[in-house]
């Protein structure tokens, strides 16, 4: 009898989709050290799908770099008094659709933080996104001018968690205020948001050009999002070449 080949074990993985009945009889039929042997084929086939989807989230994030909080300098943030590390890094608050805005001084790890959130994110299995502010009101924008917003928006709604970065670094004109508002307005309370920002809340006005659009979209943020302030001299310019 001819012995089995690694190609027909490959084929015959290919064409199957195991199901619980069959794997109890083999499981049951089987010694010790087979059963041993099943469990470690589907336990690295498991992880293998697992590690396959994490690369796959991870790239369709589009992230800038890929960062990472291990060995973050969390020196100049300021932490709610009800809030610290250990939450942040645990990501418990895209569980409970929780938002937070970082806000405070150029070059102080704001985007860094953003950045590595969203990969950690993608780790865990968790659908998410990054933007600049900028990127993402022109993504929208174009959705609009080519009739497929709501497409976009239906997209973006697929993720559990989006960063927007750079929030008032360039203004926004009345349209792309209004499109980045259906963004922000269209999560509240069903996913997370991570805004990072160089301006306090009192000056949001002069971004979306519009006071009442920007105290709608803090008040939502405010009720279940949490202010990390980020305070200090810029890493950039602390180790910069060019003294």
């Amino acid at each position: 009898m001819n012995s089995i080949t690694v190609q027909d074990i490959l084929e015959a993985g290919k064409q199957s989709s195991m199901t619980g009945s069959v794997l109890t009889e083999w499981a049951e039929k089987g010694t010790p050290k087979q059963r041993e042997y099943l469990h470690g084929v589907l336990a690295a086939e498991h992880e293998s799908r697992q590690e396959s989807r994490r690369q796959r989230l991870l790239k369709a994030a589009r992230l800038p770099a890929l960062k990472s909080l291990t060995g973050f300098d969390y020196t100049s943030v300021k932490f709610p008094a009800d809030y610290g590390r250990g939450p942040l890094e645990s990501l418990d608050f895209i569980n409970h659709a929780q938002d937070l805005v970082l806000y405070g001084d150029v070059g102080t790890g704001k985007t860094h933080m953003a950045t590595a959130l969203v990969a950690a994110a993608c780790r865990q299995g968790i659908q998410a996104r990054f933007f600049t502010t900028s990127v993402l009101v022109m993504m929208l924008r174009h959705a609009k001018d080519e009739g497929r917003l709501d497409k976009e928006l239906a997209s973006l709604a697929k993720n559990q968690l989006l960063a927007i970065d750079e929030l008032g670094y360039l203004p926004i004109d009345t349209e792309g205020a209004r499109l980045l508002f259906q963004v922000i307005a269209g999560g509240y309370e069903k996913r997370s948001l991570i805004i990072t920002t160089n301006l306090e809340f009192s000056r949001w006005g002069t971004v979306f050009g519009d006071d009442n659009m920007a105290a709608a979209i803090i008040d939502r943020l405010v009720h279940h999002g949490r202010l990390l302030q980020f305070r200090g001299e810029s890493y950039r310019v602390k180790n910069a070449l060019m003294k």
